[in-house]
C-alpha cells in the first residue's frame, strides 16, 4: 500500500465506509456493485446467504463446514468483498459483517434483487446442522457432543446451539418431504449417541415443527414426550438447561392449541417463566422469550378464562421485548405484531380506543419489516386485517371493512391450500364478508361466505378438532366464526355486529 506526501497511509475501504455510512445512509448501489466481483464464483449465492443468515458468525471454516465445501471456496468469495465483509486472517475467526446495514440489504428482496439471502435457505441450513453433526458421530461415536470439555468445531458448535432458529426462521418454507428428512437424520444422530439432551430436544423441535405441517397430534405427543426426557436430562443447575423448558413449552403451547387443554397452557406458562429466569437480562435470548413464549402463553389463557391481568402481564413483557429489540432487529417484527395483538384483545374487554389504534399502527408498521417472501408476512396481513375489523364494528368505516377483506385475501392468496395456516384468514373473511352483505346486501359477498366456510369444513376441521363439533351443529352460513371461545358460539342467523375477528395466533 502507498503513502502520501506527508508519510500517512491511505485509508482501506473499510476504514471509509463508517464515514461512507454518516454520509448515505443509502448504500444500496454499493453493497450491489461490491457483491457483483464475486457473484459468478462458485457457491456464492449459498456463501452469502449463509451469513446473512447466521445466528452468529462463524469462521470461513466453519462456514465452508456447515455447506459441505471447501475453505478456499469461501476465501476465494470473501476477497473480493473486504470493503463490506470483515475477513479474517485466520481461518478460526468469525467472519463478520462492516455494519449491520449490509444484512438489512441481504434480506430485504426489493433492495437486493439477485443478492436476496432468500428465508428458505434457512432450511438448508437447519438440514446441514443435522447432516454435520450426524457426519461427526460417523466418524468417531465416541465424541461427546455438547460437552464443554471437548473442544468441538466452530460448526458443530453451532449446529448445536443455532439449529433452532434456522427451524424457526424456516417455518413456512419446509417441504414435508425435508421435515420428514430432518426426524430421520436426527433418530439417526440419536441411535449413535443415546441419551443427549442436545440431540434429543433437536429431535423434539424437528417432530413438533412437521406437527405443525400435518396436525398430527401423535407428533406433537412424541415431541413434547422428548422434550421432557430433554429436561429431565439437564436438571437445575445444569448450564446447558435454559432452550429445553423452551422446547417443551412450545409443544405444550401447540397441543394446547389443538385440544384445548387447560393443563398443557399451564404448564406451558410454567416452562417460559423458567426461561425467562434463566435469561436474565442483559442476555441476548431474552427478548424473544419475552415475546414469543411467554406473553402468548398467557394472550391464550386469557382467551380461555377471561383473566385480565393475563393480558396486562402480556403487554408489559412484549413492550420489554420492544425495547430489546432496535429496527433492525430480526424479530422486531414479531414483537410489534405479538403486542399489537395484545393491545387489541384488551380493547375488546375493555373498549379502550387508544389499545386499537395503537394497535392498528404496530401492526402497519410489523408489515412494513417483513414484507414478502418472509414467510410470516401472511401472519402480519391478518393481524391488520383484524384491528381493522374491529375498528369497522366499532364505527362502521366501510374504508376499514374493504381494506380487511383485502388483506385476508392476500394472506390466503400466499397460503395456497393444503397449507394449515389458512384457516385464519379463511375464518376472518368469513367474518368480514358476513359483514359486508349486512352493508351491501349483495347475495354475491353471501355465497362467498358460505364456499370459505365449507373449505374450512373440508380442509381444516378434521375429525376430533377441538372445534368441529360446534361447526357442524350450526350451518357454516349462520355461524359466529370465533373458535377462540367456543363456547360463545350459538345456533341461528349470526349478525355480523355481534363477530369478532379471530386473532392471529402466531
Amino acid at each position: 500500500m502507498g503513502v502520501n506526501n506527508e508519510g500517512i497511509h491511505p485509508p482501506t475501504p473499510m476504514d471509509r465506509l463508517p464515514l461512507a455510512l454518516k454520509m448515505n445512509p443509502g448504500l444500496d448501489g454499493l453493497y450491489a456493485e461490491t457483491l457483483s466481483r464475486s457473484k459468478y464464483l462458485p457457491y456464492f449465492s449459498d456463501i452469502i446467504s449463509t451469513i446473512a443468515l447466521l445466528g452468529a458468525p462463524l469462521p470461513t471454516s466453519g462456514i465452508a463446514e456447515l455447506l459441505g465445501i471447501h475453505t478456499y471456496e469461501v476465501v476465494n468469495v470473501l476477497v473480493n468483498l473486504q470493503a463490506i465483509i470483515r475477513i479474517p486472517g485466520t481461518d478460526d475467526i468469525p467472519v463478520t459483517l462492516c455494519h449491520t446495514s449490509l444484512r438489512d440489504f441481504l434480506t430485504t428482496q426489493d433492495r437486493s434483487g439477485d443478492f436476496f439471502a432468500h428465508p428458505f435457505h434457512h432450511v438448508r441450513l437447519f438440514i446441514r446442522c443435522i447432516e454435520y453433526e450426524l457426519k461427526l458421530l460417523r466418524q468417531d461415536s465416541g465424541l461427546i457432543i455438547g460437552s464443554r470439555e471437548h473442544r468441538m468445531p466452530a460448526a458443530a458448535y453451532y449446529a448445536l446451539r443455532y439449529s433452532s432458529i434456522h427451524l424457526d426462521r424456516g417455518k413456512g418454507f419446509f417441504k414435508l418431504t425435508e421435515s420428514d428428512s430432518a426426524i430421520h437424520l436426527g433418530r439417526e444422530a440419536l441411535a449413535l449417541q443415546p441419551g443427549t439432551p442436545e440431540l434429543i430436544r433437536f429431535l423434539a423441535n424437528a417432530i413438533r415443527h412437521r406437527a405443525t405441517q400435518t396436525g398430527s397430534l401423535t407428533d406433537l405427543d412424541e415431541a413434547i414426550s422428548l422434550a421432557r426426557e430433554a429436561l429431565k436430562l439437564q436438571p437445575s443447575p445444569h448450564p446447558d438447561r435454559s432452550a429445553s423448558p423452551n422446547s417443551l413449552g412450545n409443544a405444550l403451547s401447540d397441543r394446547h392449541r389443538r385440544t384445548g387443554t387447560m393443563a398443557d397452557i399451564e404448564e406451558a406458562i410454567s416452562m417460559y417463566r423458567e426461561a425467562l429466569e434463566l435469561h436474565p437480562s442483559p442476555h441476548p435470548d431474552r427478548s424473544l422469550s419475552l415475546n414469543s413464549n411467554l406473553a402468548s402463553a398467557l394472550l391464550s389463557r386469557h382467551r380461555r378464562t377471561g383473566i385480565m391481568a393475563d393480558v396486562e402481564e402480556a403487554i408489559s413483557l412484549l413492550r420489554g421485548a420492544l425495547e430489546l429489540q432496535p429496527p433492525s432487529h430480526p424479530h422486531r417484527s414479531d414483537s410489534l405484531r405479538n403486542l399489537g395483538n395484545a393491545l387489541l384483545e384488551r380493547h375488546r374487554c375493555t373498549g379502550a380506543k387508544v389499545d386499537l389504534e395503537e394497535a392498528i399502527s404496530l401492526q402497519r408498521e410489523a408489515i412494513e419489516l417483513r414484507p414478502p417472501p418472509q414467510p410470516d408476512h401472511p401472519d402480519s396481513l391478518g393481524c391488520l386485517g383484524c384491528a381493522l375489523l374491529e375498528r369497522n364494528q366499532g364505527t362502521g368505516s366501510m374504508a376499514d371493512l374493504e381494506e380487511a377483506i383485502s388483506l385476508f385475501c392476500k394472506a390466503l392468496e400466499l397460503r395456497p391450500s393444503p397449507h394449515p395456516g389458512r384457516s385464519f384468514p379463511l375464518r376472518n373473511l368469513v367474518i368480514s364478508l358476513q359483514a359486508m352483505y349486512e352493508e351491501t346486501r349483495k347475495v354475491s359477498h353471501l355465497q362467498e361466505a358460505i364456499a370459505h366456510c365449507e373449505e374450512l369444513l373440508e380442509f381444516h376441521y378434521t375429525v376430533g378438532h377441538q372445534y368441529r363439533a360446534e361447526w357442524l351443529l350450526t350451518p357454516p352460513k349462520m355461524q359466529n366464526v370465533n373458535p377462540t371461545f367456543p363456547s360463545q358460539q350459538k345456533s341461528g342467523i349470526c349478525s355480523a355486529s355481534h363477530t369478532r375477528a379471530d386473532t392471529w395466533r402466531l
